[in-house]
C-alpha cells in the first residue's frame, strides 16, 4: 500500500486590505508545489469571513492545466474545522497561510490551527502579533539591541493628536513616515512633508489601525534578507530595492512594478555578514520560525544598519524578494515549499511535546 501524499492546505485571501496581494501568492505557490509530493487543497477566505474550498483550481491541478495569475474566493463553502481536520486516507496535514496582514499574519489563524492541533508553516502566535504590530516589534527589537530608527507611536483614544504631531516633528524632524501599526504591503503608508500632510497621513493610518507608528525619514537604501529555519536560521544573500516612486509603496510593489530589485545588492563583504548576521538575531529575538523576510535601511555613512520591519508572511509573487532571494542563494522555487513544510512539522513536533499536565 503506497504512503499517502501530504496533505497541505493552502490558505489565501482574508479579510485584510492585501487580500487581492494573497489572491496572488497563492496562485504561484500552487503552481510551484510538487504534485508528486502534494495533495493541495486551495481554501479562499472571502472579505466577509466566509471559508471555500476552490474545487476548480483543484482540479485544475489534477489535470495539470494553467492556474489564473490571482485565485478566486469560489468554490464549495465549507466549515473550517471539519476540512482542516479532514483525514484523507491517514495522510498529514499542513496548512500552508498565504493571509497576509490583519486575521492572518498576525496570530489569528495561528491560533487557530494551534487549537486544532494542526502544523502550520510560519511563526507562531506570539511572534506572528509581534512582528505584525511594528510598534510592538519596535520595543521588543530595542529590548534585544537591534539597531532601529526612532519612532514615536500614536494609540487613538489614547494620546492627543496634536500633541503626537508636534512631539513627532520636534524630536524626529520632517519629513515623518506614517504607518498604521498592523498591516504591510505599504497599504496606508504616508511620507508627510509638513503638518498639514502629517495631520492627513494620521488620519488616513487611522481607517486601518488604532495604533500608528510615526518614524523619522532615514536616508539610506533599502536591503532585505530572506530566512529559513527554526532554531538555527540560515540567512540569504541580500536584496536591494531601487524604488520607482519617493518609496516602496504598495503600487510600486504591486502594480507598476516599477521598483528594481538589485540581488545580490552592491555591499562589501563586511556589511553583507553584518546584515546577514543581523537578520538571523532579528529572527531570533522576535521568536519567528520558519520564514521571515527582515528589512533594513543601510546607512552607509551614518548608523549603519537599521531595521525596519519582519515580514511573517512575505509575498510570494513573481515579483516578490523573498523566494528571488533564495533563488539567488540557491534554493529553487519548489525546494523552499519542500522546506518550509519540513519545518512546520519539526516545530509541530517540537511543541506537541509539551506536557499541559501538573
Amino acid at each position: 500500500m503506497s504512503t499517502p501524499l501530504l496533505r497541505l492546505v493552502v490558505l489565501y485571501g482574508g479579510v485584510s486590505a492585501e487580500h487581492d496581494v494573497s489572491r496572488v501568492t497563492a496562485a504561484h505557490v500552487l503552481a510551484a508545489a510538487d504534485p508528486a509530493k502534494y495533495s493541495v487543497v486551495p481554501i479562499g477566505i472571502a472579505k466577509n469571513g466566509t471559508w471555500v474550498r476552490n474545487d476548480k483550481v483543484i482540479a485544475s491541478l489534477a489535470d495539470n492545466t494553467p492556474l489564473p495569475d490571482a485565485l478566486d474566493i469560489a468554490g464549495t463553502v465549507i466549515d473550517p474545522l471539519r476540512e482542516l481536520q479532514a483525514d484523507a486516507e491517514g495522510a498529514i496535514t499542513v496548512v500552508l497561510p498565504l493571509l497576509h496582514g490583519p486575521h492572518g499574519e498576525d496570530g489569528t489563524i495561528q491560533g487557530m490551527l494551534e487549537l486544532f492541533k494542526l502544523p502550520y508553516v510560519g511563526a507562531g502566535v506570539l511572534s506572528s502579533a509581534a512582528c505584525m504590530d511594528k510598534g510592538m516589534a519596535k520595543v521588543v527589537a530595542a529590548q534585544a539591541g537591534i539597531p532601529q530608527c526612532r519612532w514615536i507611536e500614536y494609540r487613538d483614544g489614547v494620546d492627543d493628536p496634536r500633541t503626537v504631531a508636534f512631539r513627532a516633528i520636534e524630536e524626529l524632524g520632517l519629513p515623518l513616515f506614517v504607518k498604521p501599526a498592523n498591516l504591510g504591503s505599504s497599504v496606508g503608508i504616508t511620507k508627510a512633508h509638513n503638518a498639514t500632510e502629517l495631520d492627513d497621513a494620521i488620519n488616513l493610518a487611522l481607517r486601518y489601525d488604532d495604533v500608528v507608528v510615526i518614524e523619522e525619514f532615514v536616508s539610506g537604501r533599502e536591503v532585505e534578507v530572506a530566512v529559513l529555519g527554526n532554531e538555527s536560521p540560515e540567512t540569504s544573500v541580500p536584496g536591494e530595492i531601487i524604488s520607482g516612486s519617493e518609496f516602496y509603496d504598495y503600487e510600486d510593489k504591486y502594480i507598476t512594478g516599477a521598483a528594481k530589485l538589485v540581488i545580490p545588492a552592491p555591499l562589501s563583504d563586511e556589511a553583507v555578514r553584518e546584515v546577514r548576521e543581523l537578520a538571523a538575531k532579528t529572527f531570533l529575538a522576535m521568536r519567528c520560525a520558519g520564514m521571515a523576510r527582515v528589512d533594513f535601511f543601510y546607512e552607509e555613512d551614518g548608523r549603519g544598519w537599521l531595521l525596519n520591519e519582519v515580514n511573517t508572511i512575505p509575498g510570494f509573487t513573481p515579483g516578490s524578494m523573498y523566494p528571488k532571494l533564495w533563488q539567488a542563494t540557491g534554493i529553487a522555487y519548489p525546494d523552499l515549499i519542500d522546506r518550509l513544510v519540513t519545518l512546520a512539522l519539526e516545530a509541530h513536533r517540537r511543541r506537541a511535546g509539551f506536557s499541559t499536565e501538573h
